[in-house]
């Protein structure tokens, strides 16, 4: 499994946002202070998890506590330079369930969150920026998924058009959508 910054050395950005973006994640782990953990309260690195059916149909997603939306599996690095350990630990800890394999070991999308200011465990997080990166994990859909009930209060597949339909945060529907949209290369011919 690679460190972060030869991860993201190694991907290769779809688009002008992805490539603006890894260029500042590489900034801030070369120049900010603690960037792997929340003791950087204004910028601070997570990782994600795209989970999809092995037939690329679905996407499973939990119902996010805070933020009170259908989101995908994801959490802080919290000084962990294996982000795609973080991402698959995240998945599995966020959806119960017991099988999940990465589809392959690259970063598979990069994106720099907004994270308003809000209330967890009952204090108070300052807005702040996610240097995210998430990783194409599968898993099948037969398997047994609960909710991690301090996180989240659901989970389920969703098709890829309504895992991307999002309403309640417009912003993160144009990264499923980007993320469905890279889905293409997986395809089998």
């Amino acid at each position: 499994m690679l460190k972060l910054r030869e991860a993201l050395l190694r991907f290769e950005p779809c688009n002008e946002q992805e490539a603006r973006d890894r260029q500042v994640m590489l900034w801030a782990l070369e120049t900010q202070p603690a960037p792997l953990t929340r003791d950087n309260p204004l910028a601070h690195f997570t990782a994600s998890a795209w989970i999809v059916n092995p037939d690329l149909t679905k996407a499973l997603m939990a119902h996010h506590n805070i933020y009170n939306t259908w989101a995908w599996t994801g959490g802080h690095n919290d000084g962990e330079e294996d982000a795609l350990a973080v991402a698959l630990r995240e998945a599995k800890e966020e959806t119960g369930a017991e099988r999940i394999e990465p589809v392959s070991e690259e970063i598979y999308s990069v994106e720099i969150l907004p994270v308003q200011s809000h209330i967890k465990r009952g204090a108070f997080v300052s807005a702040h920026v996610h240097l995210n990166v998430t990783y194409l994990l599968r898993a099948e859909e037969n398997q047994f998924f609960h909710e991690k009930a301090d996180e989240n209060s659901g989970v389920k597949w969703f098709s890829l058009e309504e895992a991307a339909d999002n309403k309640d945060e417009p912003f993160m529907a144009v990264i499923y959508k980007k993320l469905n949209g890279k889905l293409d290369k997986y395809r089998k011919n």
